[in-house]
């Protein structure tokens, strides 16, 4: 196929690829747009950050956060093993600075996560009595949740609870306190921070069977008077294979039961998977190969183009869907921090987000602002 870039972005592109900044700093928010401006009358556009972004020990993220993104996401610190990571300690010190970090740049923070089976200290999974563990739970949430009501926006108070088919993840949470545990987790939070946001949060529930799992979710809670203001779907996805039928369609069903509809997670891998689909499991591993690993010394313009295309069709269907959808978040703000180098294969070097290593904005980048700024083309009759 005829690639075509307007003019602007032919031009854009050009300085980018023929490195023509040979610096890597941002020196200038007019460089190149702005997506939170880009998008503000639309949804929010977020990014995930990491221990040394949240200090700003990083020069580039220190600058390129407040001119692109309006609302912030822990991407680990906020989780339990790191958070509360014995039984009668907990460490704020990373979460109260991502707390001051909004606060200092009016930027909304997006808690992440009270409840999750993953990454959890190592004390949790040694307790026995289900009475003990129910005492973990309820003060794990209550003294969290409490601490920050009023600091932040939301909570993904339950975060990957459920299986492939729809039905509850066979977790540790699941085991000890029963099916209700999230109808309970959300009943705490409610209580604990009435002031904030509350979410359930998940990867593939955009699919139909895990998506109607995602719906039960929704409306057992609704029906017990229990409030839950938002749905988060991950958007783990793969360049070239976005489910595009898949998200309208999850966007307008959650869209009826009176939620929020965000994207919390987004990122588009462009290297492949030891296995055919969208799982997003963090304890999924596989065996290093160079056939795993392809573009080590840089994408291949076809790859480029097409992850181009994916992040194009994909905002296209989000502003077609504007109306419902509050926010939309990346998993990190550049290639170099994606979780993805490492997943489910260490040590790989993938290209996901709309900056690259050096934080400059990629061809993507410039495609997804133009999504919004290109005129509409009227057809002459």
């Amino acid at each position: 196929m005829i690639y075509k870039l307007s003019s602007g972005l032919t031009a854009a592109l050009f300085f980018l690829l023929a490195g023509c900044n040979e610096s890597n700093k941002i020196t200038s928010g007019t460089e190149f747009p702005s997506l939170k401006e880009t998008f503000q009358k639309e949804f929010k556009i977020g990014a995930a950050l990491n221990a040394e972004q949240i200090e700003e020990k990083e020069p580039n993220a220190a600058a390129l956060v407040p001119q692109q993104f309006n609302a912030i996401t822990p991407e680990n610190i906020m989780k339990c093993e790191i958070i509360h990571p014995e039984w009668d300690k907990y460490d704020f010190t990373l979460a109260d600075k991502i707390a001051a970090y909004g606060k200092q740049y009016n930027i909304p923070v997006y808690g992440h996560t009270l409840i999750w089976h993953s990454q959890l200290a190592p004390f949790v999974r040694k307790i026995q009595s289900k009475d003990s563990f129910a005492i973990f739970f309820r003060e794990h949430i209550n003294t969290i949740a409490s601490r920050y009501d009023g600091k932040i926006k939301g909570w993904d108070v339950v975060n990957e609870a459920l299986n492939e088919d729809g039905s509850l993840r066979q977790s540790v949470f699941l085991e000890k306190l029963g099916e209700d545990y999230i109808t309970e987790a959300f009943r705490l939070a409610q209580k604990a921070a009435p002031n904030t946001e509350l979410y359930y949060n998940d990867y593939n529930i955009e699919q139909p069977k895990k998506r109607a799992g995602a719906i039960a979710i929704i409306k057992k809670l609704k029906a017990a008077g229990i409030r839950i203001d938002g749905v988060g779907i991950q958007g783990h996805w793969r360049a070239g294979k976005v489910p595009l039928k898949d998200i309208e369609e999850s966007i307008a069903e959650y869209a009826t039961l009176g939620v929020k509809v965000m994207f919390t997670e987004l990122d588009l891998g462009v290297i492949p998977n030891p296995w055919d689909g969208d799982a997003a499991d963090v304890n999924l591993k596989a065996e290093y190969s160079a056939k795993m690993n392809p573009y080590i010394n840089g994408l291949p313009d076809s790859v480029q183009v097409k992850l181009t295309e994916s992040y194009e069709a994909l905002f296209n269907l989000f502003l077609k869907h504007k109306d419902k959808i509050s926010r939309v978040t990346f998993w990190g703000v550049n290639d170099g921090q994606s979780w993805l180098n490492d997943w489910p294969i260490k040590g790989r070097t993938n290209y996901p987000l709309l900056f690259d290593r050096e934080f400059k904005p990629k061809p993507a980048f410039f495609k997804v602002i133009e999504t919004k700024t290109k005129p509409s083309v009227k057809k002459a009759f």
